[in-house]
């Protein structure tokens, strides 16, 4: 039989946006994993993409296998994900597990549901390349920032009363509909914050330009004078303002949660769930989809009309943006992050010290295990031959595989297992 547990050299993406030289936990990784690889000092590392997505498909780094990639595989050995992965997913891997290291922020964008992508591909299809919808989940791996969700509606009165220039370019109408809007009636909540944050992302470039430049002034000038801010948000305006001059996205703070996590906590979005990633290191995980819909912070292609008819207007303090994780009831190692979508399940596996053989378990799913840290000598019935195992491996698991650990390392090790339980 060809081996069915091989280890896999995973595509890095330099998106502009990402941690530069051995900053970036991807390119720490990517070192690691592979002693040969040069990490240019200069050059950002922002993705690392573990899965079999056509503009990132993972190598088979064993000789002993004729395919060249996880993708081509997969293809022709569709039995290897699981019968209920391949039946409900087509014979397709159903995720794509990727490290990201985020130096700037990335777009205020959404990723529409299945019957929106449908219909956005049916459009426009040069911008929304396939159908299907794309929920994601972030794991935190060093203290993360991103902005996630409609803040509760009195936080964002407040900067509606403490910043003149948002209040400028949402109206005096709008502004006072959210202000007189109550917790009674959440679907009026939902109109008034619609119509407010539709009008902000609708201004005229040329009006929200001079509206932001003021604000950035008086802003610099308290900061300077050792003012607090905080009333206006003033130090993440004046960080993406740098990062992002005169773009419209620097005003959505007043409306999105801040999302601090620390590793080993997550934040799961939906569908429809504006977000936009800030700083810091995560694993993340997404339905097998490029569907993105922007609206700032970002020289891509922007769809502000879209994005304001389609998202989700709930509001929700920061804290309801955590995502839990649950400690296995089989293996108090483990720890599920199981989201309300098939797509996709991670599972963070903490090894402790005292541990000297471990037993990643078969399961019903194909799956990708990355190290994060610690070291270990793998062996599998189903794999070629022993495997190293270290910072930055990469191994695909066949369904119904499993993999004996011989730890080698004094503190233990951290691993992240993605996979499909349906």
């Amino acid at each position: 039989l060809p081996p069915a547990v091989f280890p896999l050299s995973c595509v890095v993406q330099n998106y502009s946006w990402g941690k530069v030289g051995l900053e970036s936990e991807v390119a720490k990784l990517v070192a690691s994993g592979d002693p040969l690889v040069q990490i240019q000092p200069d050059q950002p590392y922002a993705e690392l993409w573990m899965g079999t997505h056509p503009r990132g498909d993972a190598l088979i780094r064993d000789n002993r296998i004729p395919q060249k990639t996880l993708g081509q595989w997969i293809a022709d050995n569709p039995a290897c994900l699981g019968a209920k992965v391949k039946d409900a997913f087509q014979g397709h891997l159903p995720f794509l597990f990727k490290v990201l290291s985020v130096n700037t922020a990335l777009s205020v964008q959404a990723h529409p549901n299945k019957e929106l992508a449908a219909k956005l591909h049916a459009q426009f299809p040069e911008h929304y390349p396939d159908a299907n919808h794309k929920p994601e989940m972030a794991i935190a791996l060093t203290p993360f920032e991103g902005m996630c969700g409609f803040r509760p509606v009195e936080e964002i009165v407040s900067f509606l009363q403490n910043v003149p220039e948002l209040r400028a370019l949402i109206g005096e109408v709008a502004a006072e509909q959210l202000e007189r809007s109550g917790s009674d009636d959440p679907r009026g909540v939902s109109a008034a914050l619609r119509v407010c944050f539709t009008r902000l992302m609708k201004s005229e470039k040329k009006f929200f330009v001079d509206q932001l430049n003021m604000l950035v002034k008086r802003i610099s000038q308290e900061a300077a004078e050792g003012k607090d801010t905080s009333g206006s948000n003033g130090d993440l305006l004046l960080r993406l303002h740098s990062q992002y001059p005169g773009d419209i996205g620097c005003f959505t703070i007043y409306f999105l949660n801040l999302v601090r996590l620390e590793p080993g906590e997550a934040m799961f979005l939906g569908a429809n769930e504006p977000h936009a990633y800030l700083h810091g290191d995560c694993v993340e995980i997404m339905a097998c989809s490029d569907n993105t819909v922007r609206a700032g912070l970002t020289p891509k292609f922007i769809d502000v009309l879209t994005l304001c008819e389609m998202l989700n207007y709930t509001p929700a303090p920061s804290s309801s943006k955590i995502f839990p994780a649950a400690q296995s009831q089989l293996d108090p190692n483990v720890y599920l992050y199981d989201p309300p979508v098939p797509d996709f399940t991670i599972m963070r596996i903490e090894i402790p010290a005292s541990i000297k053989l471990y037993l990643i378990s078969a399961m019903d799913s194909a799956s990708i295990l990355l190290v994060i840290q610690g070291t270990a000598v793998g062996t599998s019935t189903a794999a070629a031959s022993e495997m190293s195992l270290h910072r930055g491996s990469v191994l695909f698991i066949s369904a119904n595989e499993s993999i004996s650990l011989h730890l080698s390392s004094p503190d233990g090790m951290l691993l992240f297992r993605a996979c499909c339980l349906l």
